[in-house]
């Protein structure tokens, strides 16, 4: 299971159902021990998930983190 953090970054796969606003990537601000808030592509959409539902999402392939390297060759 992936252990999630602050700043990490992540794209959005379209069987991601809850990306309302269309946006490709999301990354996160904060992470408590029950919730994630995050920060999607589009500035004005922000989210709070229950924890276990975002590592569903990841665990599902909805999530694909982003790493340092792609980060720099994009």
């Amino acid at each position: 299971m992936l252990h999630v953090t602050n700043n990490m970054e992540f794209e959005m796969k379209s069987c991601f159902t809850p990306n309302f606003s269309n946006s490709h990537s999301l990354k996160i601000l904060d992470v408590t021990t029950s919730s994630v808030i995050i920060q999607m592509n589009n500035p004005d959409c922000r989210g709070v998930f229950p924890l276990d539902s975002f590592q569903y999402w990841i665990k599902k392939g909805s999530l694909i983190q982003i790493s340092d390297t792609e980060k720099k060759t994009s």
